[in-house]
C-alpha cells in the first residue's frame, strides 16, 4: 500500500496563493489516481480535485474550478495542488488519497489518506 504525505499548508489572506505537494511512497506511485479532499471544521470531507493514473485526466469540485490545478510528477512521486485566489471558504485541512479507481468514481475511494496539512485563508 502506497503511503502519502502532505505539505505546504498554511495561513495566507484572501485572494493569496498556495502550493500543497504530495509525497508517495511504497507502490508503484503511477499506477494509482491520485485526489486531493478537504475537511473544514464541522463538515463532512470533501472531494476537491482528482488526476488519474492512465491518462492524466483531471477532476475538480465546482467551488475550485477555474482556481485550483492539480498535477503529478510520476519520476518524484509526487503530487501537486496549486490554489489561487483563495477565500476563507477554502480553509480546511486538505488530505491527499490514492487509489486505483479513476476519479471518476471517487465516491467509492477508501484511501490510503495522508495526514493532512492545514490551509487557512483569512479575510
Amino acid at each position: 500500500q502506497v503511503q502519502l504525505v502532505e505539505s505546504g499548508g498554511g495561513l495566507v489572506q484572501a485572494g493569496g496563493s498556495l502550493r500543497l505537494s504530495c509525497a508517495a511512497s511504497g507502490r508503484t506511485f503511477s499506477w494509482y489516481s491520485m485526489g486531493w479532499f478537504r475537511q473544514a471544521p464541522g463538515k463532512e470531507r470533501e472531494f476537491v480535485a482528482g488526476i488519474g493514473w492512465s491518462d492524466d485526466r483531471t477532476y475538480y469540485a465546482d467551488s475550485v474550478k477555474g482556481r485550483f490545478t492539480i498535477s503529478r510528477d510520476n519520476a518524484k512521486n509526487t503530487m501537486f495542488l496549486q490554489m489561487n485566489t483563495l477565500q476563507p471558504e477554502d480553509t480546511a485541512v486538505y488530505y491527499c488519497a490514492a487509489s486505483h479507481l479513476s476519479p471518476a468514481y471517487v465516491s467509492s475511494w477508501s484511501g490510503p489518506w495522508g495526514q493532512g496539512t492545514q490551509v487557512t485563508v483569512s479575510s
